[in-house]
Order: C-alpha cells, then structure tokens, then sequence
C-alpha cells in the first residue's frame, strides 16, 4: 500500500478522483459517502448528522446522492468538518454549507486558507483556488465537537498542511465501542521544501510532531483523508462478501501506515538540498 502523493489538483486528477461509489457503512453510526479517491464520512445521530470532507466543488452532489441512497437526509447534517485545507478536501464546502446550512468547522491553522478559497497556502497559492467558505468555528488542537450523542476530537497533525486535522471518536458497534482515527493527511507533496521554508519554517518539526501524535492514538478503526490510505475499496469488497470480523478493524495496518510514512519523510527530508 503507498502513500498517496496529493499535488494541486488538475482536471484529470479531479475527474479520476471524482467516481462515485457505494456508500456503506463502516461500523455503527459511521458510514462512507466518499468517492472512490476522495473520503467523506458521515456520523449520524437522532439530532442530526455529521460530515467530515467535502471533497472538490463537484463532490457534494456526488455525497448528497451517497447520502440518501443510505436512507438519510443530506438536509440534516448540521455540522461539516475538514481534513485539511487543500481542493481535494475543501473545495466544496460553500455548496455543502449552501445546501444544508451547516455549520463549517476548521482548525485555526487551516481557517484563513478555507475562507480564502486557497490563499494563504504555503504551497498552493496562485495554482489552485476555490469559492471561498464562512468558517463558523475555529477549533484548536483537542477541541471536540458533540452532537446526538456522537463526540470526535480534533488533533492538529501538521505538516501537509498547516492545521491538518486528525479527527478521532469512539463509535459504538452492536455491544463493543471502537476507537475511529481518520488520517487528515501524511504525504510529503512533490515540491514540498522541508528545510529552509520561508512561508513554513516549521514545516519538518511540524511533520515529526504529527507522527508522535498519530502513534499516541488508540485505533480500532484505521480510516483517513484517502481510501488509498487504509485500503478502502479492498477492505469493503472483504466487509461485502461475508467477511467474518470487520476489516476496517486495522490497528496493526495503521502503525504500518504510520512507520511507512514517517520513512518516506525522513528519507525526503535526508536528500533535501541545504539539509
């Protein structure tokens, strides 16, 4: 399984990460409403529902059908959340806030990029750009956000952006509770600058505090920002033909994934020029 490498997304890259999906459930109130490169999420409770990534500005039409091909209603999700500030995950968020008047809610780090459709990227700026998005809530590292009965956590894990988020919460399945940890994102994008960054000085300090954070974690439910991450597609065709435990169930393919990612860094950072 690799790490995917997300750049600024070109039309192809939005088209070939755009295909719809079956959405399905992953466990308990956790379900899959995500294309088939792009990972959206929906937790649903009895005062309303939760969506975590709205993908590029044609992926919430894409969700909403995902949605309610479930048995939801689009309508009443209440809350959207993101993984990071990048179009791949952000760009569509005006038309899901459009849509249902939920309440957008980004970390700090992050806010300005979400509200300024890609300025003030460090990466980014003047290659991709979005319709901006009211940011309605400006969260900080531990934060949580509580609704039905359903609570997650924000973790800052930066680096891939500056206030990429790792969101976590416990979801109740049947008579056990599993710990869900979605990845907000790892990759060291090409052109990333990892040592000497003028608009990210911080940049490789930021990526090794993130995998500390990531390894800190407790992981039943091994999800991210990407199926690409967690071996999405394969783990629902096993979950659709009758497998006998859940095989989102992945704690020993999320230390994988980090320990496979953190070498990937390390070995960019150690060939970076000035290093």
């Amino acid at each position: 399984m690799a790490i995917l490498c997300v750049c600024a997304a070109s039309a192809a890259t939005n088209a070939a990460w755009n295909k719809p999906v079956e959405p399905y459930r992953i466990a308990g109130n956790l379900y899959y409403v995500g294309t088939n490169e792009l990972a959206s999420y929906l937790i649903v409770t009895p005062e309303g529902n939760i969506l975590i990534n709205a993908g590029f500005e044609e992926t919430p039409a894409r969700i909403r059908v995902s949605v309610e091909k479930l048995g939801f209603r689009f309508a009443d999700t209440k809350y959207l959340l993101n993984g990071q500030a990048h179009d791949d995950h952000a760009a569509g968020s005006f038309l899901v806030r459009e849509w249902t008047g939920a309440r957008v809610l980004v970390m700090e780090q992050d806010a300005f990029v979400v509200e300024h459709g890609g300025k003030g990227d460090f990466q980014y700026q003047g290659e991709t750009s979005w319709r901006p998005c009211k940011v309605d809530r400006v969260l900080h590292d531990g934060d949580t956000v509580s609704l039905g009965g359903s609570t997650l956590v924000a973790h800052l894990t930066p680096g891939h952006t500056k206030g990429c988020t790792t969101w976590t919460m416990a979801v109740r399945d049947g008579n056990r509770t599993l710990n869900a940890v979605i990845v907000g994102g790892v990759s060291v994008n090409p052109g990333y600058v990892l040592v000497n960054n003028p608009k990210y000085p911080g940049i490789a300090d930021d990526y090794r505090r993130t995998f500390r954070v990531l390894r800190s974690l407790s992981c039943d439910l091994f999800l991210g920002a990407h199926p690409s991450y967690f071996d999405g597609h394969e783990k629902y065709e096993r979950m659709k033909t009758g497998a006998a435990a859940n095989p989102f169930i992945d704690p020993q393919g999320y230390r994988e994934f980090i320990d496979r990612a953190e070498k990937q860094f390390e070995e960019k950072l150690a060939s970076s020029p000035a290093h």
